[in-house]
């Protein structure tokens, strides 16, 4: 039986550099995909490079997603308990997502068990996701074949532009958007904080916390094509429709 557990990445990460501001995981980044995921059915579990607590940004109450889920007493223990890479896996799961967040930019790029995990969860058939600053995790992420597992492929996350305009691009250690054209994907947005979702195969991604929900949202449709052992499209099928005959539970 394929498993329906979902593996959800969260930086350590609460300093910004040398900068003196605080940064982290980004919320909305995380309970929008979060609730996308369990009211479809999946198990999600999530992790960080230190394990432990993970520093929070972004923490707007008014969001109603986040209220529920910061009120939600599992979600919480998630949040507040993670475990380190090394201590799962990627056997037991069906996809990894990265939440954003800038203090991704520092702890996941480097961490080859990381870089490991999305790997074998990838090449096991499963379905990689990352929104905003989470694409850092897939920069320098190799398939078996030694190749970048983005090269490619169409990709989205935070851009230049949005960077510049909250005056950080000189904080982070890279442009992401620069780095992922390097690395071989086809970098596609929209205006800056629009949302913006990109399913490339068997990977996706969203460009900002405008995403977030967008991203799970796919990764579950990713999902439900491969459960039923249907064929995933290799190009961005954001806008792809199948005919109304071959809808789910169509005959």
């Amino acid at each position: 039986m394929k498993s329906n557990k979902v593996l959800f990445v969260l930086t350590s990460t609460e300093q910004l550099g040398d900068t003196g501001h605080h940064t982290g995981a980004y919320l909305s980044e995380i309970t929008h995909p979060y609730d996308e995921f369990v009211r479809a059915g999946y198990e999600v579990d999530m992790i960080s490079p230190l394990g432990g607590k993970v520093p929070l940004d972004g923490v707007k109450m008014d969001d109603p997603i986040n209220a529920t889920w910061m009120n939600d007493e599992e979600f919480l223990s998630k949040v507040e308990g993670t475990v380190k890479p090394w201590q799962v896996s990627s056997r037991d799961y069906c996809a990894i997502y990265f939440a954003g967040g800038h203090g991704t930019m520092f702890d996941f790029p480097e961490n080859l068990q990381l870089q490991k995990l999305t790997a074998e969860i990838y090449e096991n058939n499963g379905v990689v996701g990352a929104v905003c600053h989470g694409p850092a995790a897939l920069v320098n992420v190799r398939l078996s074949d030694g190749q970048y597992l983005i090269k490619g492929h169409e990709v989205s996350s935070f851009t230049n532009e949005e960077e510049e305009f909250v005056g950080m691009e000189k904080s982070v250690p890279f442009l992401l958007q620069t780095r992922l054209q390097e690395r071989g994907a086809h970098h596609t947005s929209s205006p800056k904080f629009a949302g913006h979702v990109v399913k490339s195969g068997r990977l996706v991604t969203g460009q900002n916390p405008a995403s977030a929900a967008g991203v799970g949202k796919a990764m579950v449709e990713v999902l439900d094509f491969i459960e039923e052992g249907r064929i995933v499209p290799e190009q961005n099928w954001c806008e792809w429709h199948e005919p109304p005959q071959h809808h789910r539970g169509g005959l």
